[in-house]
């Protein structure tokens, strides 16, 4: 029960530096990952790196390379920060594999990295655009943030959000709630937009995305968190 005690002491207090293991539910997009570690659920964003938005070149792509690199799979997580959104910004890993490096490394996403890790990743991206992997057999890839700048209409991941220094709290966020399949079937009956992507992505509740854009519930995610 170790991991569960810094799973929770990471979400209410803020704690940075925990590790747990966890499971897979949701590859959500390149960079992102849906899991559960016992009873609680979360969303977990790869630190030191930026994936292509969905509707962008090698955004699908990108989100099927980590789908195949963790999908249902158990992994180990090792916390960074909190953004503030809430999400845990984390190192994840599966056996040897390092999979926020090795996304870069298969040129399905930019190094994006300004702790003493960046050149390790930056050395990545280099050999990667050397050996024209993923996004970089395109004569002019744009990268995610520029992508988004000349999208603004489009909904954005926040990807670079500073760590949220905010107070401990007492109550277990909302997005950490013990999510369950069955309960809710329409958008009115979601809280966050977390409950919406749990049953989009794992539920396969697919009246919440009306328009097939990957988005559910426009009210609540109109921009992502």
């Amino acid at each position: 029960m170790r991991f569960l005690a810094a799973l929770f002491a990471l979400v209410a207090l803020n704690v940075q530096g925990e590790s747990f293991e966890a499971k897979v539910l949701a590859v959500m997009d390149g960079d992102t990952v849906f899991v559960q570690s016992g009873p609680f659920k979360a969303k977990l964003r790869l630190v030191n790196i930026d994936a292509p938005e969905k509707d962008q070149p090698y955004g699908k792509q990108s989100q099927e390379s980590l789908q195949s690199l963790v999908g249902g799979k158990i992994i180990h997580v090792e916390s960074k920060a909190v953004d503030k959104f809430g999400r845990t910004i984390a190192v994840i890993s599966i056996g040897d594999i390092n999979v926020n490096e090795e996304q870069v490394r298969r040129g399905m996403a930019w190094a994006y990295s300004r702790s003493r890790e960046g050149i390790a990743y930056a050395r990545l991206q280099s050999e990667a655009q050397q050996a024209k992997r993923g996004l970089w057999q395109q004569a002019n890839p744009q990268s995610p943030a520029q992508w988004r700048k000349l999208h603004p209409s489009e909904p954005t991941k926040h990807a670079h959000q500073q760590p949220h220094k905010s107070q401990p709290q007492t109550e277990k966020p909302e997005k950490f709630s013990n999510l369950a399949c069955g309960k809710k079937n329409y958008c009115s009956q979601m809280v966050t937009c977390d409950d919406a992507h749990f049953y989009l992505t794992v539920c396969g509740v697919q009246r919440l995305d009306t328009n097939k854009d990957g988005i559910p519930c426009e009210s609540l995610c109109g921009v992502l968190e």
